[in-house]
Formats: structure tokens, C-alpha cells, sequence
């Protein structure tokens, strides 16, 4: 079993690359910018960072951000540090000041990106993980194989509790698993929570009667953590099977400590990351960044889409979408249900279903099912459809000429 936390970055700098990683590794445990009389060889030996790792994998001429030393050349190199687990022992918080903290300002570097972290067992521990997952989810909606196909409330803002009940009431009929609100509506004073969630969940109640099942919607309670909690609770006594929050406005904390109150699954929306991750060289990846959110406690996470609205390349949303899926412990995986989102529609799922190589996901389509030529259900069933065809190992083209829906589809979407 390890007691040491570890952490793999890329670095650029224009330094000495070890001489840099000493910075980096001094300024994140024992150091600081001079040599202290209290810094014996004794207290660095046990409590200061350890260089694991570095190697060179290439040189630039330019750098990638601006502030740090100038150089005739700016080498990049991958790196890996550890910490021993005393230093702060299972906390969260106190890891994410642990693990990134200052280094993105130190002007030894022109590059600086977290690209992994690996935890001892003490955080498994100490953090509940994902109380329902994939196989909770299932459950609760009643979709035991392919899939859950799902929608986002559009327009994102503007619609009135009972606008957005009538749009749940034509999802239900279409045939729609899963609908989340959009992350800009919360609790506007045009669409208040709970007026929202109680028009919503009759709906749902009638249609479930009609089903014998309940459609998962994800009420966006992204608030203060008392406004969450009472949210959390309407929902519950409402007889609802999901909430939803936005994981870079509540924090790490806040996410925490809905984890710890919630009953119900939590989608966890990751509005904002592109702040933390445009840049090659700066941020976060994302198989680090969502294993906080993985043992804190999220069940869904957003990984963006194929040919998304978005800019983010393909490779970097199955790779996202593939962390997910890998334990983070043998005795405890913390496995969310990765949820495929922006400009998706029937023409992305062979080939999402071909990069990942499993339908234990949500596949979230706003204009992809709504803005069907035929309407809602037409949506909802070119989307099967098209799972169906990526599962059989067929073509779309081949369903297409079986299914009209679909075939309107393409027609649409694109092949």
C-alpha cells in the first residue's frame, strides 16, 4: 500500500529542467525561494517533495505563455513528483493546494499542466465516491441495456415552470431517459426552483403511471450549500431521481458536502472547463481534474461530444470519456457515467460507440432530438436507432434505409 500522493505534470522552461523541478518541488512542500536554517536535511528527507521522475521529450523556440524567464530555448519534459501523505493527510481541498497551488505562477516556467494524479487508499477512506454510479442509475430509470438517451431543457433560459412541464410532458411522450436542466437555469426569478421541480415532477409522475417507469430528470441546484440542500430535499420528497450541479461554481467543498447530504445521483456539469484546460500547457488534463470530482462524489460527468460545437479534438473526449471508466482503487473504482453532450445527434454514435467500446453512458442530444424534422419522437427514435446499428456493428446508412427516423435524421445531421 503507498503513503504517497503523486502527481505527473508536462513542464516547459527555458531553466534547467532540474534545477526548475527542484523550484517546483521546494515551493509545493518544505521550500521556499532561499535556503531557511529550519529546513534540516532531516525535515526535507520526510516531508519535502520528491522528484520521481523527469525526462526531456522535446525543445521549442518560442514560449507557450508569457511572464517566465526568457531563453534561447524552451525545453519541455515530463515529470513526476510525490508527497508523502503526512503532509496533509486525506483532504481534498488541501491536495488540490498540494498538487497545482502556486506552480502555474512560477517563473521558471513557460508551461506548466497536471496531467494525472494517483491517491493512496487513506483517500478512499476518508471520501464516499459515486453512491450510485452507472448500475444505480440503471436502476432508477429502468434502462437496462443501450444507452440512456437524453435531452437538455432549450431554451437555456426564459421558460416559465409551466413552459418547461410542457416540454418535459413532450419528452416523455417521445420516449426520452434522461433530462437535465440547462446550467444557466437555476432558480431565476421567471422559473423558480421549486415552482419549476413540482410542475416538472407531475409530469414525470403521469407519465411513469403510463411507462412503468420514471424518466431521470437532473434538477439544476447549483446554489449556496443551504439552497442546495433544501433543493435536494424538494426533489426527494417529490419523488424525483436526480439532481444536478455545476461543478466549478460550487467547488470542491460544496460538491462534498452535497455528496455527503444527497440521496440521489448527482450530474455533475462541468460548465467552465475550458478555463482550466484550453491551453496545451496550462490547467489541468481531464482524467486528473475529474478524479476530485469522481471521489467527492459526482455519478454523471460531462466529457463533451464527437464533432462538438466546442473545440476540443475527438482524441481528448474519448480519452476523458475513458477515465471515467478506470478504477481509481481495486476495493473502490469511483466510476461515474460519462455523458456525451454538444451538437451530438444520431450521426456521432457508431463512431462514439466504436472509440469507447461500451453504451454504459449518457448520450445528451438538445437539437439532435428537437430540432427532428418529425418531431420529438422521430428524435428520440433516430437516436436509438443509431445505437442500435453501432451495437450491431452495422452502418448508418444500412439502418437508415430501414428506419425512416433515422434516415430524416442523416438527412439533417449529416452522415
Amino acid at each position: 500500500m503507498t503513503h504517497r500522493i503523486r502527481a505527473r505534470y508536462l513542464i516547459e522552461t527555458a531553466d534547467d529542467p532540474r534545477r526548475a523541478i527542484e523550484v517546483m518541488a521546494g515551493e509545493q512542500s518544505s521550500g521556499t525561494f532561499i535556503a531557511l536554517p529550519g529546513e534540516t536535511p532531516e525535515l526535507k528527507e520526510r516531508y519535502g517533495a520528491r522528484i520521481e521522475h523527469l525526462e526531456v521529450v522535446e525543445e521549442v523556440a518560442e514560449p507557450s505563455l508569457p511572464g517566465a524567464k526568457p531563453g534561447p530555448v524552451y525545453r519541455r519534459a515530463a515529470v513526476e513528483l510525490s508527497w508523502p501523505l503526512e503532509n496533509l493527510g486525506p483532504s481534498l481541498p488541501n491536495l488540490v493546494a498540494t498538487v497545482t497551488g502556486n506552480l502555474f505562477e512560477l517563473k521558471q516556467f513557460s508551461g506548466l499542466r497536471i496531467l494525472d494524479i494517483d491517491l493512496p487508499e487513506a483517500f478512499a477512506e476518508a471520501y464516499p465516491g459515486p453512491a450510485f454510479g452507472i448500475a444505480g442509475t440503471r436502476r432508477l430509470t429502468g434502462v437496462d441495456k443501450g444507452p440512456l438517451i437524453g435531452t437538455i431543457i432549450k431554451p437555456s433560459v426564459g421558460l416559465s415552470p409551466e413552459a418547461t412541464a410542457e416540454m418535459v410532458d413532450a419528452l416523455c411522450a417521445g420516449g426520452i431517459d434522461f433530462i437535465k436542466d440547462d446550467e444557466l437555469q437555476a432558480d431565476g426569478p421567471h422559473c423558480p426552483f421549486e415552482d419549476r421541480a413540482r410542475a416538472v415532477m407531475a409530469v414525470v409522475d403521469r407519465h411513469a403511471d403510463r411507462l412503468g417507469r420514471k424518466v431521470m430528470v437532473a434538477f439544476n441546484l447549483t446554489g449556496d450549500l443551504d439552497e442546495m440542500r433544501r433543493r435536494h430535499d424538494l426533489v426527494r420528497d417529490l419523488g424525483g431521481t436526480c439532481i444536478m450541479a455545476s461543478l466549478n461554481s460550487v467547488g470542491l467543498v460544496g460538491m462534498i458536502e452535497l455528496r455527503r447530504h444527497s440521496e440521489l445521483p448527482i450530474h455533475a456539469h462541468r460548465n467552465g472547463w475550458g478555463y482550466l484546460s484550453r491551453h496545451p500547457l496550462l490547467g489541468w488534463s481531464y482524467p486528473a481534474w475529474s478524479k476530485l470530482w469522481r471521489l467527492a462524489g459526482a455519478d454523471h460527468m460531462h466529457v463533451n461530444g464527437l464533432r462538438n460545437k466546442f473545440c476540443e479534438p475527438d482524441a481528448s473526449v474519448i480519452a476523458s470519456a475513458e477515465s471515467l471508466l478506470e478504477p481509481m482503487w481495486a476495493d473502490k473504482p469511483c466510476i461515474a457515467m460519462p455523458v456525451f453532450s454538444s451538437g451530438q445527434s444520431a450521426a456521432q454514435a457508431v463512431d462514439t460507440f466504436a472509440a469507447i467500446g461500451t453504451t454504459d453512458l449518457i448520450f445528451a442530444a438538445g437539437g439532435g432530438i428537437m430540432g427532428h424534422p418529425d418531431g420529438i419522437a422521430a428524435g428520440v427514435a433516430s437516436l436509438r436507432q443509431a445505437w442500435e446499428a453501432a451495437a450491431a456493428g452495422a452502418t448508418l446508412e444500412d439502418f437508415a434505409a430501414r428506419f425512416a427516423e433515422l434516415r430524416a435524421a442523416l438527412a439533417v445531421y449529416g452522415p
